[in-house]
């Protein structure tokens, strides 16, 4: 329940850990265990137990998988786009897992006020050129942007991480902001 001092963290209803599915609580509570706090997102998706295992299932098989993107460029990927989508709980919640991938404070911060003045390599932005135009003119993306990350060292299966990345957290920032998602006070000292 929210509080004068504590808003909720969601509009909609926030099942006690308690009463959730097993598996879905021991996630949670491993997650706890690592990070010090659950994150909200874990307790606002938990109100569907079946959109919460299919989303985690698909956000760890982009994000945790090993490849041409580190961590931390998928997490810029993230950054960019959720602050474009003006999701401030992926901005704020990424950002800080960005700043700890990336073992810089500053970052995080630079790519989500603009990633195009980041203190990041040119082929970083061009991952997240790519990243925004997927996010926002997918109908235009063609041969030249592909060529473009192939100049920069991406192969298609790149590609294809950059757009999964992008397009996933596109519906992650939609359902964020029309749940009203807050983000954990915790996100905004980690990693500086």
């Amino acid at each position: 329940m929210a509080t004068a001092s504590q808003p909720a963290i969601s509009r909609f209803p926030v099942p006690a850990l308690s009463d959730l599915p097993a598996d879905i609580r021991e996630r949670i509570v491993a997650v706890q265990e690592k990070s010090g706090f659950i994150p909200n997102v874990f307790l606002a998706l938990a109100h569907r137990p079946d959109e919460f295992r299919a989303f985690f299932a698909y956000h760890d098989a982009l994000m945790d998988k090993p490849g041409n993107l580190s961590k931390a460029e998928r997490e810029m990927i993230v950054v960019a786009t959720s602050n474009a989508n003006q999701c401030q709980y992926c901005v704020i919640a990424h950002g800080a897992i960005l700043r700890i991938r990336a073992k810089n404070p500053l970052i995080a911060d630079q790519v989500a006020v603009n990633y195009r003045k980041a203190d990041i390599t040119p082929r970083q932005k061009a991952m997240l050129d790519f990243a925004m135009r997927v996010a926002f003119e997918a109908y235009a993306v063609g041969d030249e942007a592909f060529a473009t990350l192939a100049q920069h060292g991406f192969s298609e299966e790149d590609a294809w991480d950059i757009a999964a990345i992008a397009a996933f957290f596109g519906l992650s920032n939609r359902m964020a902001n029309v749940m009203g998602m807050r983000p954990n006070d915790e996100f905004y000292t980690l990693g500086r």
